[in-house]
């Protein structure tokens, strides 16, 4: 996980970095073309003044500008290739009323339908106009615009008083041109006033104009440089509220924007460009991203399964480290164990040796003895060497008497487990007491009863008692058996407590006290949590 939170990190990082450049990149892109632009847009707007200037220099000589004078000028211009973004070029002489009607004759000379000026003095009288006469191109746009009287609106009017009272082009405000019939689209006109002669005492003959859609001027523009990836708006900066006159199709309301000043035939305008790249993350950081994640990711994998190998190798250590220390504590146990099995062989059959009167005799309390250890090591084989219950190895010993119906066994007791040498001492106590009793007591006769109570007197001690009845009348033996010195010195010493061995008359009594001990003092190895063996 920290090699994974690192990684992560680390490409994050990487991201982070490369948007902040590509952010950066962007914020020069974008200046760099607002700058192009305000270029492209006050070049075009010098080329629209020259030419005025230009005009009005020409029909300022001329006594009248008659319409072939205004089409030769306009030809020269090459309108379509040098003068993109404006309608055209007008001319609107300055009339006054009482001249109105002699201007609408020659407004309608050389054409098929008349033309009125408008709005009528009817509709807003007025003593000055300056109805438009001429306009080129000759197209159905501009043809709309013959005979306006620019005087009459506000906004024309005050660019052309401001025109006139400094003797230089100037731009309107926003307006909709009269081209636009009933359409919306803003635009704005750029005045040139003309003058009669060149005293100082000269009178204004009229205006020779250019009418701009504001979109098609600043698609003009634009084209000038390369528009791909930004939005570009132009405001007009005198009017009040800053109107949007133009705004390109790509542009995205809220979002941040360079914001230039353009100087347009003497009239502040807002040049505003934005970046219109989608907002999200670049290919190269998505790349980086996708890249150092699968990196992260493999990396975990790999150190995950080098731990998880590692964590195996361990166990496998640990438990290898338990089976040998199993395994020592075993051989360990086993030797004892060993011992202690051989020392009580040698020592019943020294006792025995002793004890019989000819070889035969020898032979079968040997055997006997034997087949009681071996049925007792049986039994706790099966129990894997750990505890045993009293009544199993009383069971064990007794079995072949239990099969007789002419004797009566009765075994009563809790059930209560042994260590395993006690019970070893215990089986071989009560096949002496048994083996006696088929011999010369309560098993040897039909009808005989042998009983065995077991009970526990306290957490580590308990006591079994051996009652014989029914059986003949019994004397205390004349000398020791091999039996006596069995119980009461063999079984006794490793009991680690007395055998009380009582030869009543009505039948023998024995009693034993056994240690009942908990299976940490004795047991050779415990099952862990893990299921694998732990050495003790």
């Amino acid at each position: 996980m920290l090699i994974f939170v690192l990684v992560t990190a680390i490409t994050v990082l990487s991201v982070f970095s490369i948007e902040r450049g590509e952010v950066e990149r962007d914020a020069a892109d974008v200046s760099r073309k607002a700058q192009a632009m305000t270029s492209a847009i006050e070049r075009r707007a010098y080329t629209s003044s020259a030419y005025l200037r230009a005009g009005a220099a020409l029909f300022s000589t001329q006594a009248d500008v008659t319409p072939a004078v205004f089409r030769r000028f306009v030809s020269e211009l090459r309108l379509d290739s040098n003068y993109r973004g404006a309608e055209g070029i007008g001319w609107a002489p300055v009339v006054a009323a009482n001249q109105l009607r002699s201007f609408e004759g020659r407004l309608n000379a050389e054409r098929i339908s008349d033309k009125m000026v408008r709005p009528t003095l009817q509709e807003q009288p007025r003593e000055i106009l300056t109805p438009i006469l001429y306009m080129q191109p000759d197209t159905a746009r501009n043809r709309r615009a013959l005979g306006y009287d620019m005087y009459s609106q506000p906004v024309r009017r005050t660019a052309m008083d401001l025109a006139a009272a400094n003797d230089r082009p100037t731009a309107s405000g926003p307006v909709v041109l009269v081209q636009e019939g009933g359409g919306d689209a803003a635009g704005f006109l750029i005045y040139m006033p003309v003058f009669e002669g060149l005293s100082m005492a000269r009178n204004l003959k009229g205006f020779i104009f250019s009418p701009f859609n504001a979109s098609q001027f600043l698609g003009s523009a634009a084209n000038l440089v390369s528009y791909e990836s930004v939005g570009a708006r132009l405001r007009d900066g005198e009017a009040q509220g800053e109107p949007i006159l133009a705004q390109s199709d790509g542009w995205i309301d809220g979002r941040s924007a360079v914001t230039r000043e353009v100087s347009l035939a003497n009239r502040r305008m807002l040049l505003e460009v934005q970046s219109t790249r989608v907002e999200g993350l670049s290919s190269m950081s998505m790349i980086t991203l996708l890249f150092g994640l699968a990196v992260a990711s493999l990396l975990m994998l790999v150190s995950r399964l080098l731990t998880q190998q590692t964590l195996e190798d361990r166990r496998a250590i640990i438990w290898f480290e338990e089976q040998n220390s199993i395994r020592n504590s075993l051989t360990r146990e086993l030797n004892h164990r060993v011992k202690n099995t051989l020392a009580n062989v040698l020592s019943i059959v020294s006792l025995t040796r002793r004890r019989s009167g000819s070889l035969d005799e020898f032979a079968e309390g040997l055997d006997g003895r034997i087949r009681a250890l071996s049925a007792t090591h049986d039994l706790l084989t099966q129990s894997e060497w750990g505890t045993t219950p009293i009544r199993s190895v009383v069971d064990v010993e007794l079995a072949p008497y239990a099969r007789d119906e002419e004797q009566k066994l009765e075994l009563v007791g809790p059930h209560t487990e042994l260590a395993p040498n006690d019970a070893l001492s215990l089986g071989l106590a009560i096949h002496e007491l048994a083996t006696n009793a088929a011999k010369y007591g309560s098993l040897s006769v039909p009808g005989g009863c042998v009983t065995v109570r077991w009970s526990q007197m306290n957490e580590t001690l308990a006591k079994i008692e051996w009652v014989e009845s029914g059986g003949p009348s019994v004397s205390k033996p004349m000398r020791r058996g091999f039996g006596t010195d069995l119980i009461e010195k063999i079984v006794a010493h490793e009991l680690r407590h007395p055998v009380e061995l009582d030869f009543a008359p009505e039948g023998v009594r024995c009693t034993l006290l056994v240690p009942v001990r908990k299976p940490s003092e004795f047991e050779l190895r415990k099952k862990g949590p893990s299921g694998r063996g732990r050495g003790h």
